[in-house]
């Protein structure tokens, strides 16, 4: 872990270091709001522990000379909820927010910092979005407070839809998704983008569900069996993705490939099992096996917790907020969040860059495959045996979606 932590802290350095930082042995508080009650409960737990773990390494050496301190709020999975615990963080002295599970709560701390910050000078408030994916919150919905670590949706789907244009076997293609905008998203790329890359492909099947609800995915497994789809493109994350993959190999369901977004996360890898080896895909920024400064970290975890770090996000988090107070020679958001924009450094997936136009971050990206772990991909994940294996990867340039962000930024 300690070469870890040497790796962060010389592999990103933006600055000399000579630098005289005013910030130096501040505690910088943190506020996480996502879920830890209900069917996404185990989702937001594994990756509160991660935050708090980050920290605990990042404390011990971070090029700020900062401490950070993270506080777990459940928001319930509800914007309202989540504009609640918000208030609470904010009580707290907290000048920092995380946060990830769903869209529709991300767009609550964006539109409560928004009304906040413009009212309260010298009080405001910076949203690092780890996890929440709709496009629109990098366009139509901007906001200076706001930046995006994650890649989004699009820009996912852009990836993934190129590796499957070259796959002749996707003939006939289902599409299952939760029914919130990330999923709405996901449906909607999906066919767009299909039909400039691969016009001959057939959209077999267009379902919505609700989010976390579905504890019985037969139905819709039913229903896909009979489309006759050869192929499956979901969004789903947590237990819905978990139990879809479940009744997919309860029924036997073993002559359909899944591309997925979220297949990594936390129950998804024990439902999968060998059973769906070498038929599940994944597009994300980050794979377990990893080599770099990333990889220590996954193992160390492992070892402490007997669970998965999957969530690489909350290392550029760290990373960038860190960076961002050497840069700004402050923890005061304001300034930070000029810091933030367009800084860029080599972290586990290539060089990265947080886009000053629309605060989305520009980073590669992986299709990964559902493999038996060994060789260079030892890692297995839940510890199942198997594991992602990576089987192609794009540069931050393929991916890479246009945006049509008008951002308003304070005087």
């Amino acid at each position: 872990m300690k070469f870890a932590i040497k790796i962060v802290a010389a592999s990103v350095m933006l600055v000399s270091a000579g630098a005289a930082f005013a910030q130096k042995g501040e505690t910088v508080k943190i506020a996480w709001i996502d879920p830890l009650s209900g069917l996404m409960a185990a989702v937001g737990t594994n990756q509160l522990k991660s935050f708090q773990f980050l920290a605990e390494e990042f404390n011990k050496k971070n090029a700020a000379g900062v401490k950070f301190e993270v506080i777990g709020i459940d928001n319930k999975l509800s914007p309202q909820e989540t504009t609640s615990a918000l208030r609470s963080a904010m009580d707290q002295g907290v000048r920092y927010v995380v946060q990830g599970n769903g869209s529709g709560a991300a767009l609550a701390i964006m539109d409560a910092l928004e009304k906040h910050n413009a009212r309260n000078p010298g009080k405001e408030v910076l949203y690092l979005n780890y996890a929440a994916v709709d496009p629109d919150l990098t366009n139509s919905k901007c906001s200076y407070w706001h930046f995006r670590l994650d890649a989004d949706t699009s820009m996912k789907m852009e990836a993934l839809t190129t590796y499957m244009k070259d796959i002749p076997e996707v003939k006939k293609v289902y599409l299952i998704n939760q029914n919130y905008a990330h999923g709405h998203q996901v449906s909607k790329f999906a066919k767009e983008m299909l039909k400039r890359k691969r016009p001959d492909v057939q959209v077999v099947g267009d379902d919505l569900h609700p989010l976390a609800q579905v504890r019985d995915f037969a139905p819709y497994i039913a229903k896909i069996k009979a489309s006759g789809a050869d192929s499956v493109i979901t969004g789903n994350w947590g237990s819905d993705l978990a139990l879809l993959i479940k009744a997919a190999n309860d029924a036997g369901l073993n002559n359909v490939n899944f591309f997925t977004y979220y297949g990594s996360v936390t129950g998804t890898p024990t439902a999968m099992g060998s059973a769906a080896a070498g038929r599940v895909y994944m597009v994300a920024y980050a794979h377990i096996n990893l080599p770099g400064p990333l990889n220590q970290i996954v193992v160390d975890y492992k070892k402490k917790f007997n669970d998965d770090m999957y969530t690489g996000a909350v290392y550029h988090a760290f990373t960038m907020l860190s960076e961002g107070f050497v840069k700004a020679k402050s923890t005061d958001p304001v300034k930070v969040a000029a810091a933030l924009e367009g800084m860029k450094f080599k972290s586990f997936n290539g060089e990265v860059e947080m886009r000053k136009t629309d605060h989305q971050l520009q980073q590669g990206l992986f299709i990964s495959k559902w493999e038996k772990a060994g060789g260079k991909n030892p890692l297995d994940s839940e510890s199942t045996g198997y594991t992602f294996v990576p089987v192609k990867y794009y540069e931050p340039y393929v991916a890479s979606t246009p945006t049509s962000c008008q951002m308003k930024r304070p005087s």
